[in-house]
């Protein structure tokens, strides 16, 4: 993936916003991504919850830095086309591999429960479940979040 990627650290309520505008989903969220299309030297958006990303850290007994981190890597994973909830496996291990050669502790893929089956090895009970939501789009809805600028 090439590219500038725009970051923005907001809170619940605006998270909770660009998800049910863009995902129809009435909830805060850990990690959006919006994938950028026919533009140019920009790979994407991505808009996390500090708010959540906070609540998040204390759980797994890290900090707030390294959560941003994961959900960092978990986001950009997405602006990249994977998506864990289709792709048997693929992106849950790439995730395990650049979280290994960061330092980064458990992904949003494997504390969510998602399995990492090899190609082929898909789960027959159909199993799925998400800590992050990924919103695959054309566009980016930053203009959207009081504040927020394109670079």
């Amino acid at each position: 993936m090439k590219g500038q990627v725009t970051v923005l650290l907001t809170t619940d309520a605006a998270i909770k916003k660009l998800n049910r505008q863009f995902r129809g989903k009435n909830m805060a969220t850990d990690v959006l991504s919006f994938p950028a299309s026919g533009l140019g030297g920009i790979a994407g958006d991505l808009a996390i919850s500090v708010t959540t990303a906070l609540g998040q850290a204390a759980e797994q007994g890290h900090s707030l830095a390294t959560e941003i981190k994961v959900l960092i890597l978990h986001g950009l994973l997405h602006l990249a086309g994977f998506d864990h909830e289709i792709d048997d496996g693929k992106m849950a291990r790439r995730e395990r591999v650049l979280r290994a050669k960061l330092g980064l502790p458990s992904g949003l893929i494997e504390r969510a429960g998602f399995p990492i089956h090899p190609p082929g090895k898909r789960r027959m009970d159909g199993a799925r479940g998400s800590a992050a939501q990924s919103a695959r789009l054309k566009s980016s809805p930053f203009k959207t979040v009081a504040g927020a600028e394109r670079l």
